[in-house]
C-alpha cells in the first residue's frame, strides 16, 4: 500500500512538471530562460525559507538534522546545466526526438544507479522477466524518437541523454540530501545553490539579454511569473521524499510518461496537436514497468 502511494506521488510528480515546464517555457519566451529561472528559484527560495521559519517548532518541517556530505549543499548548481541541455537539444534535434533522449537518459542512468547503489540506494538485481519488461519500455523510448518530428543530430542527442542523467543524479543527490537534513531544508538548500550558479552563468555570459528579460518583467502576466516557481517547490520537494523510497529506474520510467501523456493532453486541449506515436510510446513505457512490478512482486514472495 505504501509503494503504491509512493508511486502515485511520483506519477503525479511527472505530470506537474509537465505543466511547469511549459509555464517556465512561456516565461523564458516572455523574457528569457535565464530570468524564468533565477525568478523561479528566488519565489521557491522564499517559499522553503518561510516554511521553515514558521514551522522552526514542527520535526515534521524541522527534523533533527544529520551531518551531510559537503558535495550534496551544492546540488543545485545542476540545474543550470540541465535547462541548458534540453534547451540546445530541442532546438537542434526537435521537441520528439529531445524528449526520446532525455527519457533515455533517465531510464537508462536509473537503472545503473539500481545496479550500482550508487549514493545509498537499494542495490537490485536483473531477471529475465526485468530484462523483457525494461526492454519493452525501450522500445517505447524508440518508438517516440522515430515520430519523423526532428532532425537526427547524433552530438545533440548525446546531450539530451546527459540531461536526462542528470535529472536522475539530481532528484537522487537530493533525495540523499533530504535523508540527513530533512527534504524542506534539502530543497531550500537546492534552490539556494541553483540561484546562485544562475545569477553568476546569465550574468556573467549573457548579460545584456538577461538584463533585458528583466526589463520585461512588468509586461509579464503575475500567475504565469509565479507558476513555476510554485510548481518547482513541489517537485523538488515531492522527488526529495519518494525518490529512495522506489526502485530509480520505476522513477524515470513513471515521471517520463507521466510527463509526456500530460504534454500530450495539454497539447490537445490548448494547441489542438496529437501525437499517437508518444502516446503508444509512453503506454509502453508504463506497461514495461508494470512487468518490472510483477517481477518485483513474485521475487519478494518466492
Amino acid at each position: 500500500m505504501q509503494q503504491a502511494l509512493f508511486l502515485f506521488l511520483d506519477f503525479l510528480t511527472g505530470m506537474v512538471i509537465a505543466v511547469m515546464v511549459v509555464a517556465n517555457t512561456q516565461f523564458g519566451v516572455a523574457t528569457t530562460m535565464g530570468v524564468s529561472l533565477i525568478v523561479n528559484h528566488i519565489i521557491g527560495l522564499s517559499i522553503l525559507s518561510s516554511l521553515l521559519l514558521l514551522g522552526k517548532k514542527n520535526k515534521t518541517i524541522n527534523p533533527i538534522r544529520k551531518p551531510a556530505p559537503w558535495y550534496l549543499y551544492f546540488n543545485g548548481i545542476f540545474g543550470v546545466a540541465i535547462l541548458n541541455c534540453n534547451y540546445y537539444t530541442i532546438v537542434y534535434t526537435g521537441a520528439s526526438i529531445a524528449m526520446a533522449s532525455t527519457v533515455f537518459g533517465q531510464s537508462f542512468f536509473s537503472l545503473l544507479f539500481d545496479l550500482t547503489g550508487f549514493m545509498g540506494m537499494q542495490k537490485r538485481t536483473l531477471n529475465k522477466k526485468k530484462v523483457v519488461s525494461l526492454l519493452i519500455s525501450a522500445t517505447g523510448i524508440l518508438i517516440m524518437a522515430c515520430t519523423g518530428d526532428g532532425t537526427f543530430s547524433f552530438w545533440f542527442i548525446l546531450l539530451g541523454i546527459l540531461a536526462g542523467a542528470l535529472t536522475m543524479t539530481q532528484m537522487i543527490l537530493n533525495s540523499t540530501f533530504a535523508s540527513y537534513k530533512g527534504a524542506i531544508f534539502a530543497s531550500r538548500q537546492n534552490f539556494l545553490s541553483g540561484l546562485v550558479a544562475g545569477l553568476l552563468f546569465y550574468f556573467l555570459f549573457t548579460p545584456k539579454a538577461t538584463l533585458g528579460g528583466f526589463a520585461k518583467l512588468p509586461e509579464v502576466p503575475i500567475l504565469l511569473m509565479v507558476s513555476g516557481g510554485l510548481l518547482a517547490v513541489f517537485v523538488v520537494v515531492s522527488t526529495s521524499y519518494v525518490i529512495v523510497k522506489i526502485p530509480a529506474v520505476y522513477s524515470a520510467l513513471l515521471l517520463s510518461s507521466a510527463q509526456i501523456l500530460t504534454s500530450l493532453l495539454i497539447d490537445t486541449l490548448f494547441f489542438d496537436s496529437f501525437s499517437k506515436t508518444l502516446l503508444i510510446g509512453a503506454l509502453l513505457m508504463l506497461v514495461g514497468m508494470a512487468g518490472n512490478l510483477l517481477a518485483d512482486k513474485k521475487a519478494k514472495s518466492s
